[in-house]
């Protein structure tokens, strides 16, 4: 029996980013490849498994300025496949901003080496309705080299869904 299951807009999604990333580097509509570092359950039900694979791009790259500016480095997500299926999903955009001075680094050890994540947009409210975004492993996944943003391979993000995202199950009777 094959069931649909509807993932709610405004859920977090833990992805595994498999590319390696910098704001120095990427450029905006570089292929970001990801899994899912934890399946998504409903209701009980596993509708997408742990590694699933996830596909989106760099939606912002700005390199450090020498004046003024802060590197940053957005990536959204926008497919998601399931049982050799691929589907369209949207997720709101994370972006991670190096911090201006190095004593900031300090401060913010949450983030690893100082980087601010900033999840903007959600489902329509623009940038006003910025939330923010984890990012994931023992502290230092994401770094800042000479103030520029790097994400390397390995990192946890967590991204929100902007849209419902229906998936189909084949249930075991």
């Amino acid at each position: 029996m094959v069931k649909e299951f509807t993932v709610p807009a405004g859920t977090s999604l833990a992805v595994t980013v498999l590319s390696n990333l910098g704001s120095e580097t990427s450029q905006v509509e570089d292929v970001v490849k990801g899994s899912l570092a934890k399946p998504i359950v409903i209701d009980g039900t596993t509708v997408a498994p742990q590694g699933a694979e996830v596909r989106g791009v760099v939606s912002d790259a700005k390199k450090s300025g020498r004046v003024k500016g802060k590197a940053s480095l957005g990536i959204a997500f926008d497919r998601l496949t399931v049982r050799g299926e691929t589907l369209r999903m949207q997720t709101a955009p994370v972006v991670l901003e190096a911090q201006d001075k190095k004593s900031d680094d300090v401060k913010k050890g949450g983030l690893g080496a100082g980087l601010g994540a900033v999840v903007g947009g959600i489902a329509g409210g623009g940038s006003g309705a910025a939330i923010g975004a984890v990012a994931g492993g023992a502290g230092t996944v994401l770094a800042t080299k000479g103030r520029e943003v790097e994400v390397p391979a390995g990192t946890v993000v967590n991204v929100l869904l902007q849209s419902p995202l229906t998936l189909k199950v084949t249930l075991k009777q």
